[in-house]
């Protein structure tokens, strides 16, 4: 017996003495298998005692569960499209510095917009516009002309052929909506919002809803993040994406969570996707991103591949992250209180407004034309002006702790109200319309 005993305790010592194998790495993203998978195939091969798990998420829903994780118990990496998302994880101290792990060969900006976060909290993985993705059989068959701009969405041929996503569904989505509120101004640009709205057939539950939607013909066209249209074109989809003037190219970012288990192997994996062999993989086809390291230190550019800096010279958007950080919650649950939950009466204020148009021709008389104009002002025009939206009273409840009976109660009231006055301009809106039709 004591001869068995002896090598078995001789080999637990030597176990003991051993190095600890390297943990699992969580990473929470809201980005598609394609990507997360084409990475975690080639992160493990290149580190074989690492393990990479994917927690997919939305956005929005990414920042509230890092926000709820205890300490020591979070996950290592955010990835993900939206700057003003890591802006907000940063103010909440979530985020780690990882300056350390920097890829040199980054440049330091895209246009004006800096590619790493200048305090060391996140990095740019990717670089993302934000555009129109269409059909090219749909609009063929519809006999609509192809998209340019936002504005071109907004026509009421594109009625019922739009399909739209919420910014509090999705990050992307919500870099749209604020790309277009700054490149437009606020009162113009819900105006361009609320319009695309009421044209769209639905308002997916997740971002890849629409693109999804527009490659199999459930839509004509969509707002997506640029890669969700090329890798669908590059893919042989009949499809194509364009980037309108109000765009904004702005890093895809990546971050080391604070207080997460194993920081060393999540470093590990953010030099990887940063690396040529992890910036590469964002030009195979299915992925069809646009990398952060210039093309002259990449091989095997696919022909007529998007060039970032050309596209950040043309877009009329100088993006304000700090702006969009600001008014984050504020702007999500105007958007939903006044269009995703009411989406159906805005649809329907919209058809009564081009039915009036229709019927009415180019000569309506003075009553209709006014009834009409009132119709698409209330209808079209958002609860909050640009003065309204910068009130330190409103930004103090949306910026509060929603755990807070007060800020809750208030928060409430706020949303309540919005929703209810969107439902009556709406109804309105459809009956003035159809008075001026009538007229």
């Amino acid at each position: 017996m004591k001869k068995k005993i002896k090598p078995l305790l001789t080999a637990l010592l030597l176990l003991a003495g051993a190095p600890a194998m390297a943990g699992t790495v969580t990473v929470i993203t809201s980005f598609p298998k394609e990507l997360t998978q084409a990475y975690k195939s080639a992160f493990e091969k290149a580190n074989p005692d690492i393990k990479l798990e994917i927690l997919n998420k939305n956005t929005v829903s990414g920042i509230a569960y890092v926000r709820e994780t205890d300490a020591g118990k979070r996950p290592e990496v955010f990835w993900a499209s939206a700057p003003d998302a890591f802006e907000v994880l940063a103010q909440a101290n979530l985020l780690e510095k990882a300056t350390d792990i920097a890829n040199p060969d980054v440049p330091a900006k895209i246009g004006s917009f800096p590619i790493n976060d200048p305090g060391g909290f996140f990095l740019g993985q990717a670089l993302a516009g934000y555009g129109i993705m269409y059909n090219t059989r749909l609009i063929k068959a519809k006999k609509l002309a192809p998209p340019g701009s936002w504005v071109d969405l907004l026509e009421p041929a594109w009625y019922g052929n739009v399909g739209i996503t919420s910014p509090s569904r999705s990050g992307t989505m919500h870099l749209t909506v604020e790309t277009i509120l700054q490149g437009e101004g606020w009162d113009k640009g819900w105006n361009t919002l609320i319009r695309m709205a009421g044209n769209s057939a639905a308002i997916t539950d997740r971002s890849f809803g629409v693109p999804d939607g527009v490659n199999n013909g459930q839509f004509g066209a969509g707002p997506v993040i640029d890669f969700f249209g090329l890798s669908s074109k590059y893919s042989k989809f009949p499809v194509e994406f364009i980037y309108p003037e109000e765009t904004a190219i702005v890093p895809a970012n990546i971050a080391l969570i604070a207080g997460a288990r194993n920081t060393a192997e999540g470093k590990k994996f953010i030099a990887y996707t940063l690396s040529k062999e992890g910036q590469e993989l964002l030009l195979k086809p299915e992925i069809s991103r646009l990398p952060v390291l210039p093309y002259s230190k990449l091989g095997n550019i696919p022909e007529g591949y998007p060039d970032p800096g050309e596209i950040a010279k043309r877009s009329k958007v100088q993006f304000d992250v700090d702006l969009s950080q600001s008014r984050y919650y504020i702007v999500q649950s105007l958007f939903d209180q006044t269009i995703t939950f009411r989406h159906a009466d805005l649809q329907q204020a919209s058809k009564a407004i081009y039915d009036a148009e229709a019927k009415l021709g180019n000569a309506p008389s003075e009553k209709a034309k006014e009834a009409l104009a009132q119709a698409k002002k209330l209808a079209w025009t958002p609860l909050l002006d640009s003065e309204q939206v910068k009130s330190p009273d409103l930004l103090a409840v949306f910026a509060g702790n929603k755990k807070d009976a007060d800020i809750s109660q208030k928060l409430s009231k706020i949303q309540g109200e919005w929703n209810s006055q969107a439902k009556a301009n709406y109804e309105k809106a459809r009956a003035l319309a159809q008075e001026a039709a009538n007229l």
